[in-house]
């Protein structure tokens, strides 16, 4: 494990970074990141190296990399199959993943730009945004394609409305926001007017709200998940690639590849930021584990120092 840095402490502070895990040999941009609770493993879409990193969260230490990918960026653990799905710029293809020993199961072919991909939990289904503008359902049992639904341009971040049949999804080249109902097919979009390049997405369940990051300008928005009014804006940091809800503190977390992770406190209609924490340029990849209480932050290798997974403790 990796000593911290003296300009890294943060005592005191919202987030408090706990241990560095080094990540070995790993050059290029670190996409997405997804977690395996039962065995407590971290894997990565390490898409600069084309390859799988895993993890061991227990030991905290690199336990394997898996080869012959191409620029992996979307990463899922679905538990109802026990498999891990790895969505492919590259080749646009989706790999399925026995989650036990990685070993390859099934494979999909989406044509072009696979990219993030998410679980539905209430209908055990598998959603990978693909192409010029598409949306992907995946039977994990079959693990095939059984439906499709159009958008207007590619897909960034998105995310499952578990409450309804709805995924919010960012498609920033047309600067929309689509909502696709998973049940009737239909597909209508918000605009973003001014606000530009949405990718990060997140949805508040206790709060009832959708939380948007776009670039620019640099801007948190929340939205009301039943009438999708703007309710809350706040500036955050640059370059922003992800976003995540800590419900038992009542917080938002924004992972930024402009060296930040701005750390936000929900109070009534608003969103006041209690934390600007320092991290490393480029670093916008993240995952909030709630069952771990724990942020990891992926940092690609830069000055001498090897790729690494950060790991940040909330506080108090």
């Amino acid at each position: 494990m990796l000593p911290i840095a003296a300009e890294a402490q943060t005592t005191g502070a919202p987030l408090e970074l706990e241990a560095k895990i080094p990540l070995g040999p790993v050059a290029g941009r670190i996409d997405h990141l997804a977690v395996d609770l039962k065995r407590q493993r971290l894997f990565l879409a390490e898409l600069g190296n084309d390859t799988l990193g895993v993890v061991d969260l227990k030991a905290r230490k690199l336990l394997s990399t898996m080869l012959g990918l191409k620029e992996p960026q979307g990463i899922a653990y679905e538990p109802s199959t026990d498999t891990v799905y790895v969505a492919n710029a590259g080749d646009g293809s989706v790999r399925v993943l026995r989650a036990e020993d990685l070993t390859l199961v099934g494979r999909i072919d989406l044509g072009d730009d696979a990219d993030n991909v998410r679980i539905d939990p209430q209908r055990k289904q598998v959603l990978v945004g693909y192409g010029k503008g598409a949306l992907a359902m995946i039977d994990p049992k079959t693990r095939t394609k059984i439906a499709d639904f159009a958008l207007k341009g590619h897909p960034e971040g998105f995310q499952v409305d578990d409450a309804r049949t709805l995924v919010f999804v960012n498609v920033p080249d047309f600067q929309q926001i689509a909502i696709v109902d998973l049940m009737s097919g239909v597909v209508r979009s918000l605009p973003t007017d001014a606000l530009r390049s949405n990718f990060p997405m997140a949805i508040d369940r206790e709060a009832h709200r959708v939380l948007v990051v776009f670039r620019s300008p640099p801007t948190l928005v929340a939205l009301s998940s039943p009438d999708e009014k703007i309710v809350a804006k706040q500036e955050t940091c640059g370059d922003a690639d992800d976003v995540f809800v800590d419900a038992k503190r009542h917080r938002v977390y924004v992972a930024c590849g402009a060296g930040q992770v701005d750390v936000f406190e929900e109070r009534a209609d608003s969103y006041q930021r209690i934390g600007h924490i320092g991290a490393a340029p480029g670093a916008r990849t993240a995952l909030f584990v709630p069952e771990m209480d724990r942020l990891f932050l992926a940092v690609r290798a830069a000055g001498g120092e090897p790729a690494a997974i950060w790991v940040f403790r909330p506080a108090p």
